[in-house]
């Protein structure tokens, strides 16, 4: 097996990549675009259909729409007046849903203007929001115990759905517009027939609550971010629990299928981001760029791109291509891989300044790369050699978080050093 270490810069940041694998023929993700301005955690991110805009919600009761051209302007609606939940663009893109803590879904125009309209029918926090797959309705889910359907053109509630017994944290429409999924607090993920507006079936979570419920492309599935931690992806033909995940070490907040139905991503309150192969059913990847606890994550559309969000109030765009595969002959064999993706903040300290302030860490983890290439290379005539690879990459990665922290804590402190020369220079 190979063991590569590979060290990237983006702007003032720069992450690490982590590979281990037999072979390599997938590209590892790359940090794209980083995007700052909400002034609270971020609820919510999705991209437009164009995938040429990412938008966003904020308990900072704003939503911002992200454009990824370099010259082009961030466009901030506000009209809230309490947290906004949940954010969802349109299937063509022209307008976006936001649920919010203010008891009101509100549909916007995606443009410079960001004009909106308000709906109300709830009695109590909204905090999900989706477009049928047709554009003609809309889905919300509320802490008032509902699931309420509503017409988009009159702006007006079609179906209630009552069957939870406590909040309703997510639901979702299927691909083909004829089921709607919700996860609750009473710790249950029901299946809704839209048309009858009965629900067809109910799985009873063990432990925990769903955070959010997606469906697979395919239909067949759907996933949920529960808060015990686990990643639950539940068969509704076979009505039964096909996949689980405890790759995460603290509750999962968010979760999404992959366009190509191969793959899923989920995030957490551990601040890890989890990608997952689901035909192989094992994580492939664990990616850290938060600082804090990861909110929100999403696929665009062709599934070449996907970001996060999170209570650090920053939103990271990465580029990956998760469906590269090797040819063999007639044979295409697709290449697992396990990687960590380490991004640390750099936001004030120079490469350099960090190189040496930060020299003893390095040096050592220097040392133990070389250690493990060394022992890599008599792999092939030892076959215990693989027991010790596994733990020098488990000393080396325990290394990294050291680092990722110290240098975290020197940004807060020059940010506090700032602060009171601001303070001073005002005075």
């Amino acid at each position: 097996q190979a063991y590569n270490c590979l060290i990237h810069f983006y702007k003032r940041h720069y992450y690490t990549v982590y590979r281990y694998s037999e072979q390599v023929t997938m590209s590892d993700p790359e940090l794209y675009e980083q995007f700052k301005g909400h002034r609270d955690a971020i609820t919510s991110v999705h991209f437009s259909p164009c995938k040429k805009q990412v938008v966003s919600s904020s308990l900072d009761q704003t939503i911002m729409l992200w454009n990824f051209a370099s010259d082009a302007k961030a466009y901030r609606y506000t009209g809230h007046t309490d947290a906004v939940l949940d954010v969802q663009f349109s299937r063509t893109g022209h307008l976006v849903a936001s649920a919010s803590r203010d008891r009101t879904v509100r549909l916007w125009v995606a443009d410079m203007k960001g004009e909106s309209s308000e709906l109300k029918a709830h009695q109590a926090a909204v905090r999900s929001v989706q477009f049928s797959p047709d554009n003609q309705h809309l889905a919300t889910g509320s802490d008032d115990k509902s699931v309420k359907v509503w017409a988009v053109q009159r702006t007006k509630v079609v179906q209630s759905l009552t069957e939870h017994t406590n909040w309703v944290r997510s639901v979702r429409w299927s691909p083909d517009g004829r089921l709607l999924a919700s996860c609750s607090d009473d710790r249950t993920v029901k299946i809704w027939d839209q048309s009858s507006g009965s629900a067809i079936h109910t799985f009873t979570q063990p432990k925990g609550f769903g955070h959010q419920v997606d469906f697979h492309p395919s239909g067949a599935c759907v996933g949920v971010a529960s808060s015990c931690g686990k990643v639950q992806i539940y068969d509704i033909r076979a009505m039964k629990l096909q996949q689980l995940y405890t790759a995460h070490e603290g509750p999962v907040s968010s979760l999404n299928f992959h366009p190509s139905g191969n793959y899923l991503i989920s995030g957490s309150q551990d601040s890890k981001i989890k990608i997952y192969d689901l035909l192989q059913a094992r994580p492939i990847y664990t990616l850290s760029g938060h600082q804090n606890q990861v909110t929100a994550v999403s696929f665009s559309p062709k599934g070449d791109y996907f970001c996060s969000g999170g209570q650090d109030c920053q939103i990271l765009v990465w580029k990956t291509k998760f469906d590269s595969e090797e040819v063999t002959g007639e044979k295409k064999t697709k290449v697992m891989q396990e990687k960590v993706v380490q991004e640390v903040a750099n936001l004030r300290l120079g490469v350099e300044e960090v190189g040496s302030v930060l020299e003893t860490p390095c040096r050592n983890m220097s040392k133990e790369m070389t250690v493990l290439a060394s022992k890599e290379n008599k792999e092939n005539q030892e076959q215990g050699s693989s027991k010790e690879v596994l733990r020098q990459l488990s000393t080396i990665n325990k290394n990294l978080d050291t680092l990722t922290k110290t240098v975290l804590l020197m940004e807060k402190r020059l940010t506090l050093v700032e602060d009171q020369i601001r303070l001073l220079s005002n005075k």
